[in-house]
């Protein structure tokens, strides 16, 4: 790479804000799937290097969210923003599957 595209690489990276993910979590208690869907999700953060905002709702806590936001099954991460919107249900262990999802 000459030393002018590289310069020209770095005053266009300078500029360039970095994406946050907006992000829901929808659990049911506290219980191991929650804490494997928490860790599941900071894992593929790490990996991707992507920063996010994360909201957790408690179902059990608040059972009138599942049937405002249509929530059937727990563990469910749902992408606010960027968009488009993207859903994860089930096991978030799967770093792939969360990456692939989030775009």
């Amino acid at each position: 790479m000459t030393d002018a595209r590289m310069n020209t690489d770095a005053r266009m990276n300078k500029g360039a804000r970095k994406v946050r993910y907006r992000l829901r979590l929808y659990i049911a208690g506290r219980g191991p799937y929650a804490t494997r869907a928490e860790h599941g999700l900071a894992s593929a953060a790490a990996e991707a290097g992507f920063d996010y905002d994360l909201e957790v709702i408690d179902l059990c806590a608040e059972p009138h969210r599942a049937l405002v936001d249509r929530v059937v099954v727990t563990p469910t991460l749902v992408k606010l923003s960027p968009l488009p919107r993207a859903i994860v249900i089930g096991d978030l262990s799967d770093r792939v599957k969360i990456l692939q999802a989030l775009g």
